[in-house]
């Protein structure tokens, strides 16, 4: 139990990194979408940063979590295998942020930006900067330093913060619009290049015949996982035209996508946490791998992910009309899918825990396999659906992708690597909790007031079952026994 609860003390500390920041973001929604852009204009913004999504996986080639694998090993050189991840990172993104920048027209005018090219470039180089931090950043994750992690993460949305008001409030030319959104978070994060100045002065590139190649061999498949499971993520925000009906037009196109854009950003609270927990379990379960109780500390730990995740869900999810408060009216409509979003994310966050198997057993390819089925579910799910729902359709079609993912990993685990799972009562809990937040949710009454309290109570009968439920655990836990 120490083991978790230390688990558990590191996913805040990186949580303070991640969902902090992102709550601090929160107060840029008001402003992008109550007083300053409308939903076209936002889908711009939303179908730009979903291809960055994109070309990031391809930028870091799975390095992140090779770099866990290799600097975890026994007898591992880590200043090694710290110097060939960055040196490959950059042999992969350099080169392919030049590429980018060449067919910089053609993109800007697939976004519907076809007179402001110069925002691609600038999407470019945010992507090019994230890329030469974020092995720094996995290091400090290694390390078992969240603080910095969280201090380096929280200062950068200060300063998104201040330059969104001032590019947009103080110093606005309509000319470059929602290019301010582009160029404020190119700026924000060149300040990691500053924060990480010691590290960058002790790097040396480094090429090693041996570790290069494993290291190398052992991140293509991750980072294909990682490419179809944007696929699974970013391709209805960034693909809507391909799945409305057609003649709907740009306007029509960019309004669906910037509305489902904005209940993603809610949704993203679930994402968020799942990140957070990513950060904090990925250096764990490889640092346990070799525990012949690993399979049973991996089941508990689920356990209490998928709790985590549904308290989290039924907390937001049944709380819908204050999340109106955010969002300019014409971004009402969508608001409705956050809780069916939600649970996507939560499916993807069980989904990593489950697929711990092939990353300690180095079967990374088994991960490619089941990422690129659930990007086939994705495409024909958006196919089949959107034409008949809208963009409703993309939010049943990213559950199902998840599930089907879910469902693949955990029986091919349990041939290969067996975890004992607590299969029947995390799904209980994931169905229960989706089910009450649709029944809160169901009745509209007269006052947000009302709605407040009768949801709030709503979330109080939900913990109070849980904790009915869980007793005993929670008594072990606090007992301090492992």
């Amino acid at each position: 139990m120490s083991r978790i609860k230390q688990l558990a003390g590191d996913t805040a500390l990186y949580g303070l990194g991640s969902i902090v920041p992102r709550a601090l973001n929160f107060l840029l929604l008001p402003l992008h979408t109550r007083s300053v852009f409308s939903s076209e204009e936002y889908g711009v913004v939303t179908t730009l940063y979903g291809f960055a999504a994109f070309f990031n996986i391809v930028y870091l080639f799975g390095m992140e979590t090779a770099y866990f694998r290799f600097a975890s090993q026994p007898q591992a050189n880590r200043d090694n295998v710290f110097r060939a991840a960055i040196s490959c990172v950059l042999l992969i993104s350099v080169p392919l942020s030049a590429l980018l920048i060449v067919f910089r027209e053609p993109l800007a005018a697939y976004a519907y930006i076809a007179h402001h090219p110069e925002f691609v470039v600038w999407v470019v180089l945010t992507l090019l900067v994230d890329a030469l931090v974020a092995i720094p950043f996995a290091q400090l994750r290694q390390q078992r330093q969240p603080w910095l992690f969280a201090s380096a993460k929280i200062l950068n949305v200060l300063v998104q913060l201040g330059l969104n008001y001032y590019f947009l409030k103080v110093d606005y030319d309509p000319s470059i619009g929602i290019g301010y959104v582009f160029l404020a978070n190119l700026l924000a994060n060149s300040l990691y290049l500053l924060f990480f100045v010691p590290v960058w002065l002790r790097w040396r590139p480094l090429y090693e015949r041996t570790l290069s190649p494993k290291m190398l061999r052992y991140a293509y498949p991750v980072m294909l996982t990682g490419l179809a499971g944007m696929v699974n993520e970013m391709a209805p925000r960034t693909l809507m035209e391909w799945f409305l009906p057609a003649g709907t037009g740009a306007p029509g196109v960019l309004k669906a996508t910037g509305i489902l854009g904005v209940a993603y950003k809610y949704a993203v609270l679930m994402g968020l946490a799942v990140q957070a927990f990513r950060f904090a379990a990925e250096p764990f379960f490889f640092a346990h791998a070799a525990d012949k109780n690993s399979p049973e500390l991996f089941a508990r730990v689920n356990h209490y992910f998928v709790i985590t995740g549904c308290s989290l869900l039924v907390v937001v999810g049944a709380n819908l009309e204050w999340l109106q408060l955010f969002t300019g009216p014409s971004f009402y409509e969508g608001l409705w899918l956050v809780p069916w979003l939600l649970l996507a994310y939560l499916l993807l966050g069980i989904y990593y825990n489950v697929s711990v198997w092939f990353k300690i057993t180095d079967k990374t390819h088994y991960g490619t396999w089941i990422t690129l089925a659930g990007a086939l579910v994705t495409i024909l799910g958006n196919a089949l659906l959107v034409p008949q729902l809208g963009y409703a359709g993309s939010a049943y079609a990213a559950v199902l992708c998840y599930l089907v993912m879910l469902v693949l990993c955990y029986l091919s685990g349990q041939r290969h690597h067996p975890i004992p799972y607590r299969v029947w009562a995390d799904s209980l809990y994931v169905i229960g909790t989706l089910a009450w937040v649709l029944v809160l949710n169901h009745w509209a009454w007269p006052s947000r007031l009302l709605t407040t309290a009768v949801h709030g109570a709503g979330i109080v009968a939900w913990a109070a079952v849980v904790y009915w439920l869980e007793r005993k655990e929670l008594r072990h836990a606090l007992s301090g026994r492992k």
